[in-house]
């Protein structure tokens, strides 16, 4: 169906990074663990470390699913934009080239609840 505008619009977005007070915006997916509808959405600071961001709010987002306590760390495959990516755990989010809205996905070896046997 056609639309038809009576004057110009003018978009404003309301989630650039200047509106969060100097934090970001940061999507995580846990890839085969459809427990979750979505991807979580985080606001952290740019400065967190990957292992804050790891140890804080994405565990505790991940609790629900019975997978989580089993979830060893140093195995997890990182994709960054739907590319591979190793995070180093001890530096910022932004040494990291995390930016805002930028969108993580990991993968757990071994853990699937997705297909877990019936």
């Amino acid at each position: 169906m056609a639309v038809v505008s009576t004057k110009p619009y003018v978009g404003v977005p309301r989630d650039l990074v200047a509106n969060f007070n100097g934090k970001q915006l940061v999507y995580a997916c846990w890839d085969q663990h459809l427990l979750f509808a979505a991807p979580f959405l985080i606001c952290v600071p740019p400065e967190m470390s990957f292992r804050e961001l790891v140890d804080g709010p994405l565990t505790a987002l991940m609790q629900p699913d019975p997978d989580a306590s089993a979830v060893d760390w140093s195995k997890v495959e990182w994709l960054k934009s739907n590319k591979p990516f190793t995070p180093d755990f001890d530096a910022s989010l932004a040494a990291n080239g995390i930016g805002h809205k930028e969108q993580l996905r990991f993968i757990t070896p071994g853990l699937n609840s997705l297909l877990a046997a019936a």
